[in-house]
């Protein structure tokens, strides 16, 4: 059976999730752009948003989004890259946790995000048998109203066709379609594609 990706790297290599934190901090000091992510989520909420960074890392994405003024919680599996998120980005809730059993609690969750953002390929990551059941978590967390968005590259082992297959499985669909964070359109050759979605019910 297929083990969730992430874990398979850090099993060959121990120093896996360090080197993955020091990387971002690396491309930071040499004035790499970081926030494309953060910009366009930004610029689909309304102040104050209620926001999951699902697969959240060591908080680059949500401690952005915390800055502008959103409430955010970011959860991942990873303890290294959770520390690191306390760390760097205090302010949001940062939990370590499995995706594919997101059950937060009320107290967090409210009414539903108005936002979920799932950027860094973490879909590619998941176990396939799992992909399906993570979309449904995600699906449960949102506001009535609200938006999931979800970026990975092509070549992962994950066709953008299986993953509509999938978002459609799990009560969702496709409002747009993007290459790019910064909204550049999606086509046939597109190498990335950003899915915004929302709940079919």
């Amino acid at each position: 059976m297929a083990k969730n990706h992430w874990l398979e790297l850090i099993e060959e290599n121990p120093q896996h999730s360090a080197n993955y934190v020091q990387r971002f901090k690396d491309m930071a000091a040499e004035g790499r752009d970081l926030d494309g992510e953060a910009r366009m989520i930004d610029a689909m909420a309304a102040r104050g948003s209620r926001i999951l960074d699902a697969g959240c890392g060591p908080g680059r994405v949500g401690g952005t989004l915390h800055g502008l003024g959103h409430t955010v919680v970011g959860v991942d599996l990873d303890p290294v890259l959770i520390a690191a998120a306390e760390r760097d980005h205090p302010g949001p809730t940062w939990l370590v946790g499995d995706l594919a059993e997101l059950d937060l609690a009320d107290g967090l969750v409210g009414d539903g995000f108005d936002l979920i953002v799932s950027a860094g390929n973490v879909v590619t990551f998941l176990k396939p048998e799992n992909r399906v059941e993570v979309l449904r978590r995600l699906a449960a967390h949102l506001a009535t109203d609200g938006r999931a968005v979800i970026g990975f590259g092509a070549g992962r082992d994950y066709a953008f066709e299986d993953f509509g297959a999938d978002v459609a499985a799990a009560g969702l669909r496709i409002d747009v379609q993007l290459s790019t964070w910064d909204l550049r359109s999606f086509d046939d050759d597109s190498d990335f594609l950003i899915a915004i979605l929302s709940r079919s019910d």
